[in-house]
């Protein structure tokens, strides 16, 4: 009994940090929580943990900004594979060993902070743009059917399409909602979800959106520039750690 109330006190404190880092940086949640949480918890039973505040964190950002249709129809190709892929991968890799799946988001968690820490990204022309989005898409579907961080791809092709901040918000909101849906029907499908972890999922709710709410309030008083470079360099050791528990 005392390991597992210790063991919610931790998960608690790991949804707040996660909460504070989304509200105050706008991104980060899964990579956040998912980094800290496979210290000690199987890579599968942190994903089953993390979907429904994903889910809910992410559909709160999506209504609270605004223009629901007119983006979905925009971003549909990315959806579209974004969905196929993320069901295909949760179906196709649960034979993956935990080892693999940590060296994954260790992988996935350094290439976040490239991304965010690239000054510069290849423009991509309106005749292209279809294109660009069923590849990032793919490969989001993937990784977040691997690890549930399928935040670089996106990130990678909006700043490609030169979004602005309120757009980046609105889509990546959308995405990352719709992208929550197949990824609990296939853990659910593939037993890797149950009763029991939903329900502590749903508890972890409270802790996110607390930790959200303090992270807004620390972004209205503390330059956003700074917050996001400590956290990167956070993302950059918890990255760096994970690559090494999984292959050395």
């Amino acid at each position: 009994m005392t390991e597992q109330i210790f063991l919610i006190i931790c998960l608690f404190s790991i949804f707040i940090i996660a909460g504070i880092i989304k509200g105050a940086a706008g991104l980060g949640l899964p990579t956040a929580a998912m980094g800290l949480m496979t210290i000690t918890i199987a890579p599968r039973t942190a994903i089953a943990l993390l979907i429904f505040p994903l889910i809910f964190t992410n559909a709160w950002q999506m209504f609270r900004s605004g223009n629901v249709y007119q983006t979905f129809k925009k971003y549909f190709p990315f959806i579209f594979m974004l969905i196929i892929f993320v069901w295909l991968t949760v179906n196709k890799t649960s034979d993956v060993s935990d080892s693999t799946l940590i060296g994954f988001l260790g992988f996935f968690i350094l290439l976040f902070v490239i991304v965010n820490i690239s000054k510069n990204a290849p423009y991509i022309p309106n005749h292209h743009d279809i294109k660009a989005q069923i590849i990032s898409g793919l490969i989001a579907g993937v990784m977040g059917g691997l690890t549930s961080v399928w935040a670089p791809p996106l990130a990678i092709y909006l700043a490609a399409r030169q979004t602005t901040k309120e757009e980046f918000v609105r889509v990546s909101g959308l995405i990352f909602f719709i992208g929550s849906i197949p990824l609990l029907i296939a853990y659910f499908n593939q037993g890797h979800m149950n009763s029991e972890l939903s329900l502590l999922s749903v508890c972890l709710l409270l802790p996110t959106f607390i930790g959200f709410w303090i992270g807004e309030n620390i972004r209205k008083k503390m330059s956003e520039i700074i917050f996001k470079k400590f956290i990167l360099f956070i993302f950059l050791f918890m990255g760096l750690d994970l690559i090494r528990r999984a292959y050395f």
